[in-house]
């Protein structure tokens, strides 16, 4: 039975006191916000990616992938041929830990050389050029999901501030 190991674990700490839960007059309105985050997050890949805008250069031999961000500009540039623009300010705000998940998202396809000159020989066969299409959906997605996800918790914040309620501790 779900649960029935969590109630047994914790039975000391839920006879000591209740959970703490702010009960809110509009919580149907929190339960519709938790379900959008939910939604977002969960089946970010059926989402529509934030429609970015592609420039390509020609480059006879692009050599090598760049993946860095400017948010001053709005524009991530993949590589010395590819650069996607129009990126919203609201998009670097969501943040996973100390990044924001475009930023990460960019670090996790960055090419990486092994250090130990045998593995670096023979099995380093990662290319980004190879994963360079996916990429860029993924960060169309990431876009909407990052920019939703900030319309989302400013509405938390608003719908906090008319509750009553004094503020969730941060």
């Amino acid at each position: 039975m779900p649960g029935l190991a969590s109630r047994q674990e914790y039975a000391v700490d839920l006879l000591r006191e209740f959970p703490r839960l702010p009960l809110y007059p509009d919580s149907h309105r929190w339960a519709e916000m938790g379900q959008r985050l939910l939604d977002l997050h969960i089946g970010f890949e059926a989402v529509e990616p934030y429609p970015l805008e592609r420039m390509d250069r020609e480059v006879v031999d692009p050599k090598r992938a760049i993946l860095r961000a400017d948010r001053e500009r709005g524009t991530i540039t993949l590589d010395e041929r590819t650069t996607l623009a129009g990126v919203p300010a609201r998009a670097w705000e969501y943040r996973l830990g100390s990044r924001s998940a475009l930023e990460w998202v960019l670090d996790q396809y960055k090419e990486k050389k092994p250090r130990d000159p045998t593995i670096r020989e023979r099995f380093n066969s990662y290319r980004f050029s190879d994963h360079k299409e996916g990429v860029i959906d993924l960060l169309g997605r990431v876009c909407r999901v990052s920019v939703e996800t900030m319309e989302v918790v400013d509405g938390m914040a608003q719908q906090e501030r008319g509750s009553g309620f004094p503020p969730a501790r941060e």
